[in-house]
């Protein structure tokens, strides 16, 4: 199957808008299905995928991410789901969804999806006729498992040789760990980032949010979109590797530069920065805030601000240099002033600053946030049992293209009929017959 071109409709009547203008001119509180414009929900030319379908065999974070991702930008996602159990992350609470019994964890990254129920060890068939129509495929299952029931790589290129094949691992095809399951905490541990982050004199901490299943998501998500664009000049499809362990090693950045090229090993530094003073949290009356001077000069104005002009004159701080070597003395003697006033007032004070500066927000205020709520970034959709879902929409925007959040995560096994008798053209007969040998739900 060749990729379908990307068009650029000349229509006059089509409006070019980013994401975040179009929200805004569509809805005052945030909705996608209330502003009676229906193009929130329909796939068009401005969506860069619109043409591309995804067959999507994962679960829980890392897959689901990219296929999200993907079906943001226009991608037709299938989601294939084990029968009367699914996805794994539809059980991962609490919360619940009142009516539908779906965890919130599961809506974070499912939207804009089909979900169809296939047993696949048993619904071989089935699994290849879909493999025929599409143009991708991802999954995150223990390398070597599909191949058991005819759907690994090398099995189902002979079914669709223009088919691009994105396996999601804890450690890749290859390698003595090959054969391990992946999960986020563990590739965190063993790629080092737990290690880095806490507080100096405290134990590793895992960081809030599973970082290294999202980023490989996205590594995974932009590996396809290079191998769409390159099946575009050779028609052939490929194989992508993309595991937890190479991900978060990755994302060691300047760390693992530090140690590679000068032996230097890595500790934890809190919310502090290792090369930059002052770079980390300041405690103060009623919560926390974020400062960092990244130059010499944002240090200076930064002490003016906080009226110890001299301070930047003493040889122990005027250099970034100096500063890391004199920390604790410098970041004892900002604690103290910045202690004594809000943190609200102190964004006050720091309006218009050249030098970085943000509260420590909670949840509640990052969402109430002004900002967050200015550029529409939250998004409510209509949803099959609960009536509606929230959803932080897609955090790029396109001059030209749409890249948007349409459809609510799916009820498991929502589109089984659709899917099977409009994109396969089985007759109710055979759904009802594979239905009642429990293949499909």
């Amino acid at each position: 199957m060749w990729i379908q071109r990307l068009r650029c409709s000349t229509a006059a009547s089509i409006t070019r808008q980013s994401l975040r203008s179009f929200a805004a001119a569509s809805s005052s509180n945030n909705t996608n299905f209330d502003s009676g414009n229906h193009e929130t929900t329909a796939v068009d030319d401005r969506h860069p995928l619109k043409g591309i379908r995804v067959l999507d065999l994962t679960r829980i974070v890392a897959g689901p991410y990219c296929t999200m991702v993907l079906g943001d930008l226009g991608a037709e996602v299938i989601k294939v789901e084990r029968p009367h159990f699914g996805d794994e992350a539809r059980k991962w609470g609490p919360p619940f969804l009142q009516h539908s019994g779906d965890a919130a964890y599961f809506l974070a990254q499912n939207r804009n999806k089909q979900s169809v129920c296939i047993d696949v060890k048993r619904g071989q068939k089935i699994m290849h006729e879909l493999i025929e129509r599409c143009d991708v495929l991802v999954e995150n299952y223990v390398p070597g498992t599909l191949d058991r029931y005819q759907l690994g790589y090398e099995q189902v290129r002979q079914v669709n040789p223009q088919l691009i094949y994105c396996t999601i691992s804890g450690y890749g095809s290859v390698g003595p760990y090959a054969k391990r399951p992946g999960y986020d905490v563990i590739a965190s541990s063993m790629g080092g980032l737990l290690h880095i982050t806490g507080q100096r004199d405290g134990p590793p901490s895992k960081v809030g949010v599973a970082v290294t299943d999202i980023a490989t998501g996205l590594y995974a998500h932009g590996a396809i979109l290079a191998a769409l664009l390159q099946r575009q000049r050779t028609q052939r499809g490929q194989k992508i590797d993309v595991d937890l362990l190479s991900t978060c090693a990755s994302l060691l950045i300047n760390v693992g530069s530090n140690y590679l090229n000068a032996g230097t090993e890595a500790k934890r530094w809190g919310t502090a920065h290792s090369s930059i003073v002052p770079y980390q949290s300041f405690k103060t009356v009623d919560g926390y805030l974020t400062v960092g001077a990244g130059s010499d000069a944002q240090f200076v104005e930064l002490c003016q601000r906080l009226k110890i002009d001299e301070v930047p004159q003493n040889d122990k701080f005027k250099t970034n240099k100096d500063r890391v070597k004199n920390r604790e003395e410098l970041v004892e003697l900002l604690s103290k002033i910045l202690s004594k006033d809000t943190s609200k007032n102190w964004m006050n004070h720091f309006e218009g600053a050249s030098f970085v500066v943000g509260p420590v927000n909670s949840i509640r205020e990052v969402f109430d946030d002004e900002h967050i709520k200015a550029i529409g970034l939250v998004k409510t959709l209509p949803h099959a049992k609960d009536e509606s879902v929230k959803v932080v929409g897609p955090p790029v925007v396109y001059s030209e293209a749409r890249n948007d959040a349409r459809t609510a995560p799916p009820m498991l096994g929502e589109h089984t009929d659709e899917v099977l008798s409009k994109l396969l053209g089985y007759d109710a007969d055979k759904i009802a017959s594979l239905r009642e040998q429990r293949i499909i739900q």
